[in-house]
C-alpha cells in the first residue's frame, strides 16, 4: 500500500540571493537593473517557460515596490488607478489579441506613460511577435527594449534543479543529480516537469528520491 499523500506547501524561494546567475541570464539581469534608468520607463522580460521571468519580476517588484497585475484581467477603467504604482505584468503575449484586451492594456500603457510610472511586462516571446490587434498598442510594444534570458547552460540548468528540488524539500545526492542531468531535456520547463513528477511519485510511495524513483520518472535510457 502506499503512503497517503498530503500536498505540503511549497516554499519557492525568489528572492535576488536564491536568482542563479549565469551567462544565460546575465545581460537580462544587467537590464532589470537598470532602472529607474530604462528606456520610457518600460522593460520587456522575454525567455521561455521557466526561464526565470517571474522570479527576476519578482526581485524588481520588491525592490521597486511595483504591484504584479495579471494582463488578462485588465480592463481600461483601472488605468488611472493601477497607474499609481510601478507595475508588472506577466505573460502579457498570451493575454493580448483581442480588441478588449488591447485596449485595456493600451490605456494601461498611457496611463504610466503620463505619470512617468515604471512598466516590466514578461512573455516568451519578442515584443514584434506580440499578437496585438489594435495598431497604436502594436506600435508601442514594437519599441521596447528586451531583456532576454537564454537558454541555459550546464551550470545554470544544473543550479536551477538543484533550487526546484530544494523548493520542495528534497535534497539529493550529487550522485543522483549527476545521473538526472544527462538524460534529461535540457530545457527549463523539463526541469520544472520531472521535479513535480518525483515529488508526485515520492509523496505516493516510499517518502524518498532514490534511483529507482528517478529511473521510474525518467525512462530507460536510449539504446
Amino acid at each position: 500500500m502506499g503512503q497517503l499523500s498530503i500536498d505540503l506547501p511549497r516554499f519557492d524561494a525568489m528572492g535576488r540571493a536564491d536568482f542563479m546567475v549565469s551567462p544565460a541570464n546575465e545581460t537580462a539581469l544587467a537590464l532589470v537593473d537598470r532602472y529607474p534608468h530604462w528606456p520610457d520607463n518600460r522593460l520587456a522580460l522575454v525567455g521561455s517557460e521557466g526561464a526565470g521571468k517571474s522570479h527576476l519580476a519578482a526581485i524588481w517588484a520588491t525592490e521597486a515596490g511595483a504591484r504584479r497585475i495579471d494582463p488578462a484581467a485588465l480592463q481600461p477603467d483601472d488605468a488611472v488607478e493601477l497607474a499609481s504604482h510601478p507595475l508588472v505584468l506577466e505573460d502579457v503575449d498570451r493575454a493580448m489579441g483581442t480588441p478588449e484586451a488591447d485596449t485595456a492594456l493600451f490605456h494601461l500603457w498611457n496611463a504610466c506613460a503620463q505619470r512617468h510610472q515604471s512598466l516590466l511586462l514578461t512573455a516568451r516571446t519578442l515584443p514584434t511577435e506580440w499578437p496585438a490587434v489594435l495598431p497604436d498598442l502594436r506600435s508601442r510594444v514594437a519599441s521596447l527594449t528586451p531583456a532576454i534570458l537564454q537558454e541555459p547552460d550546464d551550470a545554470l540548468l544544473s543550479a536551477v534543479l538543484v533550487k526546484q528540488l530544494a523548493d520542495r524539500q528534497m535534497n539529493l545526492k550529487p550522485t543522483l543529480l549527476r545521473y538526472m542531468l544527462p538524460r534529461m531535456e535540457r530545457s527549463f520547463a523539463a526541469i520544472a516537469r520531472t521535479v513535480e513528477a518525483l515529488d508526485t511519485l515520492s509523496l505516493r510511495e516510499t517518502g524518498k528520491v532514490d534511483m529507482d524513483l528517478i529511473k521510474r520518472v525518467l525512462g530507460p535510457d536510449p539504446a
